[in-house]
């Protein structure tokens, strides 16, 4: 065998002139490479695809999975300033020479008898799949490159497919118009197996598509729904049942005119005491009725304090 890079640099380099083209559609030699590497995952997979909002979607699906304690691999594409960030386990970026091992798999393999011809992203991404399905992740989220039933990441069978906004893009290979785009991307399903489709008005040929092979369809605005607002947000799925959640720890500021309110309900219950009291009846201590009116009028902070918090008028113990 030829002398292999020894750097993620170098096989980058040496990736970029394996391939006459930049862009091959065709899963027939991605999935003979993952045959010869006997490549697959044991866990759950999340495919997301779609023209806008893919990176977001995945970026969400692994907080979630973050804070339910699991442990997930994500692959999404391209990278922003580093190749490594294409790839995330348990959160954290890999390592770049975490990778190098997984792509001289891929070249034995790609080699192995008849030599297989793959484009840059191709052999990218059957070595951050083999790391992935090495990492011993909970869930796997992997992000379409392009279009998506002849895209590479679609070797792998996805548990749940997500599609997102979509619009014409690529129009070169996916088709003119929403349509065919929209057929292409609905390539990531797979029967009997959920869908969402994030788009609220997806094209006819994902719908048609998914009641042809069988998969369980869930769409923004019909299967399920979400309201909120800087306080709280609620979702709504199949069969009608909704979530309330807050969107935060705290609760919410009490409003002026609900201040106002338990103000006027304290002045009445003041008012109904005796004022003054009876004939012999000492003085009214200050923790009274009378007695904290009066302080509450000589102390304008206490009353401030009061009015901008959401705690009743305090009931102050007898000595």
């Amino acid at each position: 065998m030829k002398n292999l890079p020894d750097t993620l640099d170098g096989w980058l380099h040496y990736c970029e002139h394996l391939h006459p083209h930049t862009i091959e559609m065709g899963l027939d030699r991605v999935a003979l490479v993952k045959e010869r590497l006997s490549l697959h995952l044991d866990c759950p997979v999340i495919t997301v695809a779609g023209t806008n909002g893919k990176g977001s979607t995945c970026a969400m699906i692994e907080a979630v999975a973050l804070q339910a304690g699991y442990r997930p691999g994500v692959y999404t594409s391209p990278h922003l300033v580093h190749f490594e960030e294409r790839c995330r386990i348990h959160g954290e970026t890999v390592k770049p020479e975490e990778l190098l091992p997984h792509f001289e798999a891929v070249e034995r393999a790609r080699t192995e008898g008849s030599e297989v011809q793959l484009t840059y992203f191709e052999f990218t991404t059957l070595a951050i799949l083999r790391l992935i399905s090495q990492a011993r992740v909970d869930v796997a989220v992997l992000e379409v490159g392009m279009g998506g039933r002849l895209d590479a990441v679609n070797v792998i069978d996805a548990d749940c497919a997500v599609i997102t906004m979509m619009d014409v893009d690529h129009a070169e290979f996916l088709g003119p118009d929403r349509e065919s785009i929209g057929r292409e991307k609905a390539g990531i399903m797979r029967p009997g197996r959920p869908v969402v489709v994030c788009d609220p008005v997806p094209p006819e040929s994902v719908i048609e598509h998914a009641k042809a092979i069988g998969a369980t369809l869930w769409r923004f605005g019909t299967d399920f729904n979400y309201s909120g607002d800087k306080l709280q947000w609620s979702w709504a799925g199949a069969g009608g049942a909704t979530r309330a959640c807050p969107t935060r720890r705290c609760a919410a500021p009490t409003s002026s005119s609900t201040r106002r309110a338990r103000w006027r309900r304290w002045r009445r219950s003041a008012r109904s005491c005796r004022f003054p009291p009876r004939r012999g009846a000492r003085a009214s201590p200050w923790w009274s009725c009378r007695g904290a009116l009066k302080w509450r009028r000589a102390s304008p902070w206490w009353c401030w304090m009061w009015r901008t918090t959401r705690m009743p008028w305090p009931r102050w113990p007898r000595a």
